[in-house]
């Protein structure tokens, strides 16, 4: 009866192992190392759970999602930096420089910059890479790394998710605007038929007027006075400008590209 019960239960695990999907086995086996902080900007609890979190996200879009940070003590020029890091490293979801997009901190001259490898090159173009630095910089500058490396993650994984040339802000794309959307217009067709049933409306102001006795006695235009009003534009006063681009690496690996200060 041992031996039966040890044999069944082989048995279970082996059907078990067969039935998971090689990948899903081996993303839970390893988890890739995908946080690269040199500057020692998080703590180990905010390292581990950004590293889970990039490693989750990035496998649903086949996609390494990277972050570096450095104290760059060779003052490298940060693109520079980037592309030495893609070339030397060779990062990728399934193979070696493959997908990946790569968020790297020039803590030395407060300088950040995004790139796109391979097919995140064309998902995260220029444009897109240039927004997701806008809407994480107010954190990088209030030094609230965790929160802008958090963003970015997510923002790169929503953004990923979206055709080329296609604006992935675009208020359609809201839930919360679809859902907005489709409320209102279940409210007028309620309201149209709500009105129908009630039956049509016969008696206007023709019933009641006397067509050969009304009429306009007068008209009469006066001019009283014209107000103009100036408005000052604002010049923005963020740090987050810069744009810069893409490029081609040392190691012939293209690539898009955003720069600016935080």
């Amino acid at each position: 009866m041992r031996r039966q019960g040890a044999f069944l239960a082989v048995l279970f695990f082996l059907l078990m192992y067969l039935a998971v999907p090689a990948p899903i086995m081996a993303a839970a086996m390893e988890e890739k190392t995908l946080i690269y902080d040199d500057a020692k900007l998080l703590t180990p609890e905010q390292y581990q759970e950004l590293n889970t979190m990039a490693n989750q996200y990035g496998a649903k879009r086949e996609t390494d999602i990277i972050i570096i940070t450095s104290n760059n003590d060779q003052n490298v020029d940060v693109q520079k930096m980037t592309e030495n890091f893609y070339d030397e490293h060779g990062p990728g979801y399934d193979k070696s420089h493959g997908n990946a997009v790569i968020l790297t901190l020039d803590m030395r001259n407060r300088d950040v910059y995004l790139a796109g490898f391979y097919k995140a090159e064309q998902v995260l173009g220029d444009g897109r890479l240039d927004k997701i630095r806008g809407k994480i910089t107010s954190d990088l500058s209030s030094g609230d790394y965790k929160q802008a490396f958090e963003t970015y993650i997510k923002i790169s994984y929503k953004y990923m998710g979206f055709k080329p040339g296609v604006n992935p802000d675009n208020v359609l794309f809201n839930i919360w605007f679809q859902l907005g959307g489709a409320l209102a217009i279940g409210g007028i067709a309620v309201g149209i038929m709500a009105y129908r049933s009630g039956g049509r409306v016969t008696v206007n102001r023709q019933t009641y007027e006397d067509a050969s006795s009304s009429g306009i006695l007068d008209r009469q235009d006066q001019y009283i006075r014209t107000t103009v009003t100036k408005h000052k534009i604002e010049k923005s006063s963020g740090r987050s400008s810069g744009g810069g681009g893409g490029g081609i690496s040392g190691g012939g690996h293209s690539h898009s590209g955003s720069r600016g200060k935080f």
